[in-house]
Parts: C-alpha cells; sequence; structure tokens
C-alpha cells in the first residue's frame, strides 16, 4: 500500500494503527467534483437540417425533433443537468413547449450552463461521441468543439468531441438514426 501511494504521489498514511480514517468535508477537495452521462437519439429523416454541435452539415436527412433536433447539445445537455442532479433535458425544454420549437439546441446549452452556475457548480469538462453512418463528421468536429465551447463559456480544449460509425449495424448503422453520449465533469465552486 505504502508503495502504491508513492507511485501515485500521495501523502503518506500518519494514522496510528487501530486509528479509524478521518472523513474530509467537501468543501473543495475531491467530494466537490460530480460526473454526469447523458445520450440522445433522433431518427434520420428527409427534409431536416443535418445540425451536430451546432454545426450545419450538408446531407439529405436530418434528425427529426421539436427544436433543430441536435442529439450532441441534447446528450452534453444531460450529462451536465445529471452531474449536477438537476433533472433531464426534458424537464427543461419540453418538446410539447412552442418556446423550444426549431430552436438552435446551442441555447439549451446556454440556459444549462446558467443553471449549473446558478447551484453552484462550473463545468470542469465535456466528452462525447456521436454516433452517424454517413456522412463523415472528422471535417466538422473542430467547428463543433468551438461552437460548444462558446455556447458552454468554456476554452475548446475542455469540449472533446468524437465520431464513430454504427458498422452496418443497428438503426445508426442502417443510417436510420443519429446517437450522441456524453460525460461532463462539473466541480462545486469555492464560496
Amino acid at each position: 500500500m505504502k508503495a502504491a501511494k508513492r507511485a501515485l504521489n500521495l501523502p503518506p498514511d500518519t494514522r496510528q494503527p487501530n486509528e479509524k480514517p478521518r472523513r474530509r468535508a467537501p468543501s473543495g477537495g475531491v467530494g466537490a467534483f460530480r460526473a454526469g452521462i447523458g445520450n440522445d437519439l433522433h431518427r434520420m429523416v428527409r427534409g431536416r437540417k443535418l445540425i451536430l454541435g451546432g454545426v450545419h452539415i450538408p446531407f439529405p436527412k436530418g434528425p427529426e425533433g421539436h427544436s433543430d433536433g441536435d442529439v450532441l447539445a441534447h446528450a452534453i445537455c444531460d450529462a451536465l443537468l445529471g452531474a449536477a442532479a438537476l433533472g433531464d433535458i426534458g424537464r427543461h425544454f419540453p418538446n410539447s413547449s412552442p418556446e423550444w420549437r426549431g430552436v438552435s439546441s446551442l441555447l439549451f446549452l446556454q440556459h444549462v450552463r446558467k443553471l449549473l452556475g446558478d447551484a453552484g457548480y462550473a463545468i470542469v469538462n465535456v466528452d462525447a461521441t456521436v454516433g452517424l453512418e454517413r456522412p463523415k463528421l472528422s471535417p466538422h468536429i473542430p467547428g463543433m468543439q468551438e461552437k460548444l465551447a462558446r455556447a458552454l463559456g468554456l476554452a475548446a480544449g475542455q469540449v472533446s468531441v468524437k465520431a464513430k460509425t454504427g458498422e452496418g449495424v443497428d438503426a445508426v448503422g442502417r443510417g436510420e438514426a443519429v446517437r450522441a453520449d456524453a460525460v461532463a465533469l462539473v466541480a462545486r465552486r469555492r464560496r
């Protein structure tokens, strides 16, 4: 155990042999970090724009949805909301509300950023993956990262976006759907 602590550069254990471990208050240490996951899936239909991470990608099909259908932004919203235990995207942006019909999902991200700030959290980073058979997304990823980071008030290096195909399997692989998964880390602000 001592060797492992040295390898991880952890402080040595100073407790006496029968002394119980002390609990640290989550004032600003490790307990102040929280992680959340999010995912979204939309059917691909003709006549809709393909918007991912706020970037319009020329393609004959796009995600069906109440807003712009940006599955990447939606998955990130859910990951951030989940990390702060603030519910999910449907609670804050219901598809029954005319207010959100056809709007850019980047507005959702800006609103979620405000909700997190009001709850005392700062976004540390976001990592997301988009599953789409066609078109290839690699040329568009830098633009997605930039737009997402701007909407979240982050540096581009705090937002990671990756793309995968469905390898011809399931709805994504057959070109019937687009999917996104995201993980977010937030930290409690010191007061």
